[in-house]
């Protein structure tokens, strides 16, 4: 199956690149491990994903490369998320902001590819966007880490679990939400100011004033889509 064949390959990639950065970036075995390890739970939920019924579909018989371009994104939050826990120079910072930049460039290619190659699925649309979310709580968790900001930095990547995990109480959080540029455009808002965040250069008191800034922003977005949603649900009988 074509799924499978690009999983196998990404996980195959992931575990080449964890290798070569725990040996020639001195980072160790462990982190090998743990990226390799994360990316190989993160590979098989996708492949579960695809079969679950409670999965939005993917009706084509290829997996696409519009998933493919989001699969490599999933790799490299992978990646990043193994830096956990790990200390980093400076250089290996910029090396980070860079790897991250690339990465969150890349999320505005998977759409376009879907639709011009024919593949578009409401499964590609919710792959992108877990993706987007698990990508945001890596940063913020590095951002912490760094020192830029305390750990009420994770509140703008657990905010999407929340919402989430608040739907199993209140399902009409669960319905479905119309497209919204103002949504799209505060996802890349909050991407880009988390990496700016991670640069060596930014003075903590200025990444924290950004991240509070991103976070506020977030918190109106989802205020919105909560309002939303309430109004629209189905009246009590």
């Amino acid at each position: 199956m074509d799924a499978a064949r690009s999983l196998g390959a990404a996980t195959a990639l992931v575990a080449l690149a964890a290798g070569a950065l725990g040996v020639g970036g001195g980072l160790g075995a462990d982190f090998s491990v743990k990226a390799v390890l994360l990316f190989g739970l993160l590979a098989g939920l996708v492949w579960w994903c695809l079969f679950a019924p409670e999965v939005p579909p993917h009706p084509h018989a290829r997996f696409g490369s519009a998933n493919r371009v989001t699969l490599l994104r999933l790799g490299v939050a992978a990646l990043l998320a193994a830096l956990f826990g790990e200390a980093l120079p400076p250089l290996a910072v910029w090396a980070v902001v860079v790897l991250a930049t690339a990465t969150a460039l890349l999320d505005a290619v998977d759409g376009p590819l879907a639709r011009r190659s024919g593949l578009a699925s409401a499964f590609g649309a919710r792959f992108d966007m877990e993706t987007d979310a698990l990508f945001t709580l890596v940063l913020c968790a590095l951002v912490w880490q760094a020192g830029q900001a305390g750990p009420w930095v994770l509140a703008s990547g657990l905010m999407r679990y929340a919402f989430v995990a608040a739907a199993l109480a209140w399902p009409w959080l669960a319905s479905t939400l119309p497209g919204s540029r103002r949504r799209q455009t505060v996802c890349v808002v909050q991407i880009t100011t988390l990496i700016v965040c991670l640069g060596p250069i930014v003075p903590p008191a200025m990444a924290a004033a950004l991240a509070a800034a991103s976070l506020v922003l977030l918190t109106l977005s989802f205020a919105i889509d909560i309002r939303f949603l309430h109004r629209a649900k189905p009246m009590e009988t």
